[in-house]
């Protein structure tokens, strides 16, 4: 006999959880044969403001994290992504991906993680400084997370550039909003589910599906956000967010990379998302001596 496919509904990622979209809004992307590929979520405008939320929530926690524990968590959501290897690799092909590009795009992924798990705790030595100056002072110059980061993810990557953007995000105590492809979803729930099932707390990452024309610019233009990692390559797209983006003068960051090339990691992307804070400490001089208080 034959049956009508139960295709799979996927949700969106806030706060921790799975909620459908307050908008009750569906899409479903077809494969190269036309096939459906499953039921997606069409976020709306309050669902943005609910992952901000959560992304704001999540933030003192996780910006005062140690660093080591950070690139804990970051090496266990590596670990849980491997263990789901398959099931990535299955939903890559189903998007239009070979076998083994599915499989390279997968290890690649991992191996991306694990990578931006070593620098938790130890971009801040590399980043700040010692700074000379001319007075009876030591200046110190130190790194510190910008706050809550949307992030629209490019169009034609479903998991190498999702993942190449959000854990530089992460790594540096900064919670983020995201925006995944449009036409490439499935992989983007997933990765939610191995974030879920992982260490990371609730609402450090928030992972939304829709359309980029009404997703962009409520993040672009939302006063709680504090910068936005544009990972597209839609000039008008761009300036529709930069222009947004001027009603609290958030820091726009435009990420054009071939992602699936190895030098396209880079520490330099951690500290795209980074407030350089510095402090001035007198010298009191006892005695002929330097000693600091």
């Amino acid at each position: 006999m034959s049956r009508l496919e139960v295709l799979k509904t996927y949700k969106i990622y806030i706060g921790g959880q799975f909620p459908r979209t307050e908008s009750g809004r569906y899409y479903s992307p077809a494969d190269k044969k036309g096939k459906p590929l499953g039921n997606i979520c069409l976020s709306s405008r309050k669902d943005v403001r609910n992952a901000v939320v959560a992304a704001r929530k999540a933030f003192g926690g996780w910006s005062e994290r140690t660093a080591f524990n950070r690139g804990q968590i970051l090496y266990r959501i590596a670990e849980m992504l491997e263990g789901r290897r398959e099931q990535f690799i299955s939903e890559l092909l189903a998007q239009g991906s070979t076998k083994i590009a599915a499989e390279t795009e997968v290890t690649r992924a991992i191996d991306r993680i694990v990578y931006y798990a070593g620098w938790c705790d130890k971009y801040q030595q590399i980043l700040s400084s010692v700074n000379p100056v001319a007075s009876s002072h030591f200046n110190f110059s130190v790194v510190e997370p910008t706050g809550v980061v949307g992030i629209v993810t490019p169009q034609e990557s479903a998991l190498i550039g999702l993942v190449s953007l959000i854990m530089p995000v992460i790594c540096g105590g900064n919670t983020c909003v995201v925006v995944a492809s449009e036409n490439l979803p499935l992989c983007a729930i997933t990765f939610a589910e191995v974030l879920n099932s992982s260490d990371l707390p609730g609402g450090v990452v928030n992972i939304l599906t829709g359309t980029n024309l009404e997703l962009n610019n409520v993040l672009a233009t939302h006063m709680d956000v504090n910068a936005l990692v544009y990972g597209g390559n839609d000039t008008e797209a761009l300036k529709s967010i930069q222009e947004g983006a001027v009603l609290n003068v958030k820091r726009i960051i435009p990420q054009r990379k071939d992602w699936m090339e190895s030098n396209s990691q880079d520490l330099y992307l951690i500290s795209d998302t980074q407030e350089v804070k510095t402090t001035w400490h007198p010298i009191e001089n006892i005695g002929g001596a330097s000693s600091s208080y």
